[in-house]
């Protein structure tokens, strides 16, 4: 299940998820109009803003609903890419 997902919240998945309804053809703000979901609140649970067991609930349905598979490839290659971007600053 995606709540069991090792995703740390934030602007990155965020990002994973919104894009990963991109992809499938669908909106993030659609989704959330269609299921009775404030886009607000939504979004504070993708970034970590509602940690309680409703945003983690709402969390995992999104993940779900977009694709699991395709967040976790995006959430990774944007995670790749932050580590990289850290390593050659520090550099």
């Amino acid at each position: 299940m995606a709540q069991d997902l090792p995703y740390a919240a934030g602007r990155m998945l965020h990002d994973a998820v919104v894009g990963a309804f991109k992809a499938s053809g669908q909106s993030f703000e659609a989704w959330c109009k269609v299921q009775g979901v404030n886009a607000s609140v939504a979004c504070n649970a993708t970034y970590g803003q509602s940690k309680g067991p409703n945003g983690r609930a709402l969390l995992a349905r999104m993940i779900d609903a977009a694709g699991p598979d395709v967040v976790r490839a995006a959430y990774m290659a944007r995670l790749k890419a932050h580590v990289a971007d850290v390593n050659i600053g520090a550099a």
